[in-house]
């Protein structure tokens, strides 16, 4: 472990270590493929979770080192459940929005308490980001267009945490997600508009 710890290369006085720069480079290959719909993009994500997982373990961030296992068991679900030809974005019911929504809100608020029980890094915002994150893999999982808004707002607050943190290089990365998701909101919204214009 003390090899991919090592620090790659040092940029503005941020020691930016060589598993930090193998994860964010993995996970933006992943994110960058996720928005054109294409079914390889599940193995990168299954590869920058795995790395991201020891990144957040070692930065004491235990909701999102736990969500890097939700995300390798979603990226199996992913490989399975799209057709080989990729994403056919489809949309919630209102319903199911506002479902959603209250889950993440519930759900966040009770595990902050108990992040800050054992001394993570941070809580509510952890929390939030783990459950935020949680519910939008579910929802690429299904194909629903919903989960590029979602991973919006998720990635903004992770982009504000890790900054605040100072782990500079993982913030920028998800600066990038930030944008990455709203041109996936697009795209996909538009795909399943066609969808509907065709039926």
């Amino acid at each position: 472990m003390s090899f991919i710890s090592s620090t790659l290369f040092t940029a503005w006085g941020y020691e930016v270590s060589l598993l930090e720069a193998l994860s964010a480079l993995t996970s933006f290959i992943g994110v960058g493929l996720g928005v054109t719909g294409k079914r390889i993009t599940w193995p990168w994500w299954a590869i920058s979770s795995a790395l991201y997982g020891f990144f957040f373990l070692d930065a004491k961030l235990y909701a999102s080192a736990a969500l890097q296992i939700v995300f390798i068991i979603a990226a199996i679900f992913g490989w399975f459940g799209w057709e080989p030809k990729g994403a056919t974005p489809s949309a919630l019911t209102n319903r199911y929005r506002l479902f959603t929504l209250l889950s993440l809100i519930g759900l966040t608020l009770l595990l902050a308490p108990v992040l800050s029980n054992i001394g993570a890094a941070s809580t509510t915002t952890d929390s939030f980001i783990f459950f935020g994150s949680l519910i939008a893999q579910v929802l690429m999982v299904y194909q629903k267009y919903e989960a590029w808004p979602l991973w919006l707002v998720v990635d903004t607050v992770a982009t504000i945490l890790y900054a605040s943190l100072g782990y500079w290089f993982t913030c920028v990365l998800y600066g990038a997600f930030t944008v990455i998701a709203a041109i996936g909101w697009r795209r996909w919204y538009a795909s399943h508009r066609r969808t509907i214009r065709s039926l």
